[in-house]
């Protein structure tokens, strides 16, 4: 067990003659109990100091663990946003790309039946013109044969019948 300075303060030397100057000795042993209650002062000056920075080293390291924790949640919700924002862009891709299926689909079908419609109008117009064709050449036949002739005086004969018979 270290000594105390009470321990020095009392402790009492046994007397021998030409012994040490007790004046001297006492003078000395006060000097050494001053200097060691100031050194047990400042031994648990230096303790209490020691346990302070220990408390904030344990208040940091709790600090940085629940940092760390935060950093790995912040960069997991990061990394789970990404894969999130990844999947939703390649549904709307996905999307698009069928509406531009879709939209290519339904104009090559459009064009498609306007070609068909367009051949069966072309169809048409070429029956009307050969048709309208025949009707003008056989109209033309009709004025260059003599035909009129003998329909403009059965005509006129039936006229003048008309007339006659007073109706």
């Amino acid at each position: 067990m270290p000594l105390s300075p009470i321990d020095i303060h009392n402790k009492e030397f046994s007397r021998s003659f030409r012994g040490y100057n007790e004046d001297e000795v006492d003078d000395f042993l006060e000097r050494v109990i001053q200097d060691y209650e100031g050194l047990i002062r400042q031994n648990k000056q230096l303790e209490e100091e020691i346990n302070r920075l220990n408390e904030k080293l344990a208040h940091y390291d709790s600090l940085e663990n629940s940092l760390s924790k935060s950093i790995l949640v912040a960069q997991e919700t990061a990394e789970e946003l990404k894969g999130n924002a990844r999947k939703e862009a390649q549904l709307i891709i996905r999307e698009a790309e069928k509406n531009a299926d879709k939209i290519v689909s339904e104009a090559l079908n459009k064009a498609r039946k306007i070609a068909l419609d367009m051949e069966e109008m072309q169809k048409q117009a070429a029956v009307f013109r050969a048709r309208f064709r025949s009707l003008v050449q056989s109209q033309l036949e009709m004025m260059e044969s003599g035909d009129w002739e003998s329909f403009d005086r059965e005509l006129a004969r039936r006229e003048a019948a008309i007339a006659e018979s007073g109706l």
